[in-house]
């Protein structure tokens, strides 16, 4: 007789070196295909070079491609999907890719006509291995244009040429924060608890949105302090910065309350929760809006890392934002 536990053991090492084996498969397939891909666009854009009337002459080329391609080789090979691959050369006239992302990848990142947007969105998508839905949705975001509107022209160009560092508690905070991803209307009367029982609905893109590293450890955490109970309303764990990251919710605009309570809660947490390893903890106040003068006086003489962010029910106007950081980059 087999011992079934040394049987489930056969078992689960067949099924990953198979799994193991079909990844690296697809891995190989997307690697080539995307070579082939820029090839072919490498060889358009030399054919055109030799044509007289640029623009005109193209056209018809790439339609007259697009015909007789799809009849010899079937799907893939439309209009669209050549003007794409030529476009692949040209933004990338050496060959060099990660090997972690899909031509469906690139679809979406050469759709950037901004140089620097597309270079952080490609760095960004390898660091953090977004799906093709969560790349769309950060560029619907405009993730690059919020980061880099907190920092100065040379933050804004390692920021696009390295992706995001993680490297201190300002980081990991965003201003605003986007939670489309809830589906509730703007001009709905949302309550504090409906917002966080909404925001762990949809945990999986709360996290998207709050960036790489973030692990969850609860909601409603008590602290109970002279005989009295406070409740933080979400708790994280930050693997990199190897901290807990406090979140209180508010619906309404901040109050110098809504920061000192904060600060409380970090400052208990520094002391009775961290563990040997463990770095100050991070405070971040969530809330619908915020007067800049009273919040930049109510976070005066603090040494905890505390934070106010706005949230977004909808996609910021990602055209005026782009114009806002153009500003930045012109001084």
């Amino acid at each position: 007789m087999i011992p079934e536990t040394a049987y489930k053991s056969l078992l689960d090492n067949i099924g990953q070196t198979f799994a193991t084996a079909r990844d690296k498969a697809y891995s190989l397939m997307s690697h080539i295909l995307l070579e082939a891909y820029w090839n072919i666009g490498r060889q358009i854009v030399e054919y055109e070079q030799q044509g007289q009337d640029k623009a005109s002459y193209g056209r018809k080329l790439m339609q007259n491609l697009a015909k007789d391609l799809s009849v010899r080789l079937g799907k893939g090979f439309g209009l669209s999907n050549l003007y794409l691959m030529r476009q692949f050369y040209e933004a990338y006239p050496i060959f060099q890719t990660s090997g972690k992302l899909t031509w469906s990848h690139y679809g979406e990142i050469l759709a950037i006509s901004d140089p620097l947007a597309r270079s952080f969105y490609e760095k960004q998508c390898v660091n953090e291995g977004w799906s093709v839905r969560q790349l769309k949705r950060q560029i619907q975001s405009g993730l690059f244009q919020r980061l880099a509107l907190s920092k100065d022209k040379e933050g804004v160009l390692v920021l696009a040429a390295e992706g995001q560092s993680l490297d201190k508690a300002g980081d990991v905070v965003r201003d605003p924060y986007i939670l489309e991803f809830l589906g509730i209307p703007e001009d709905h009367r949302l309550s504090e608890k409906e917002l966080e029982t909404k925001l762990i609905d949809k945990l999986q893109d709360f996290l998207l949105e709050l960036g790489k590293g973030f692990t969850f450890v609860g909601r409603q955490f008590r602290i109970t302090l002279d005989n009295r109970h406070y409740r933080v309303d979400l708790v994280f764990y930050h693997r990199i910065l190897r901290c807990f990251v406090l979140f209180d919710l508010k619906t309404g605009k901040v109050q110098h309350e809504d920061v000192g309570q904060m600060n409380m809660y970090l400052n208990y947490f520094r002391a009775e929760q961290n563990v040997e390893g463990d770095t100050d903890p991070i405070g971040i106040v969530l809330c619908a809006d915020k007067h800049e003068i009273l919040v930049e006086y109510a976070l005066g003489g603090i040494s905890n890392q505390l934070f106010v962010s706005k949230y977004q029910l909808y996609f910021p106007d990602t055209r005026e934002l782009q114009r806002e950081l153009e500003e930045v980059m012109e001084t």
